[in-house]
């Protein structure tokens, strides 16, 4: 059971000069908790998650505040997975106060997909019973 096998292709593609709404809507329609940014090639810059989308969301709907953009609030330092990496090592790392969503990245650095708590359970459960 490899992580390649069990991640979501299909995830939102925040890019770092995009408003934090576009990409608070990206995430929404992808009903992702979070996501990877990248550049035009696919190659990890950052990550975003609702969390963040959230607070700059609340100061433009009740302060008025400016939009910003992505590369103002994505944290630059992501723990990443490779996409051979076995599912049992990524549920070790992810017990505890680890993310809940990981990018999973090529020998590139590109992002190929993601991969959340949920569905490393679902590949455990689905392989143990």
């Amino acid at each position: 059971m490899i992580v390649k096998n069990y991640m979501d292709v299909n995830f939102a593609k925040i890019y770092e000069d995009m408003p934090v709404i576009t990409a608070s809507i990206q995430l929404i329609q992808k009903e992702a908790l979070g996501g990877p940014v990248i550049d035009q090639n696919n190659i990890l810059l950052g990550w975003i998650s609702e969390q963040e989308c959230l607070h700059v969301t609340t100061q433009f709907a009740y302060h008025n505040q400016r939009i910003g953009l992505v590369q103002d609030i994505m944290r630059k330092e992501v723990l990443s997975v490779k996409a051979d990496q076995t599912i049992f090592s990524l549920a070790e790392k992810m017990v505890g106060p680890q993310p809940k969503t990981y990018p999973v990245i090529n020998e590139d650095n590109k992002v190929v997909g993601v991969i959340s708590r949920r569905r490393v359970l679902k590949a455990l459960l689905d392989n143990n019973f």
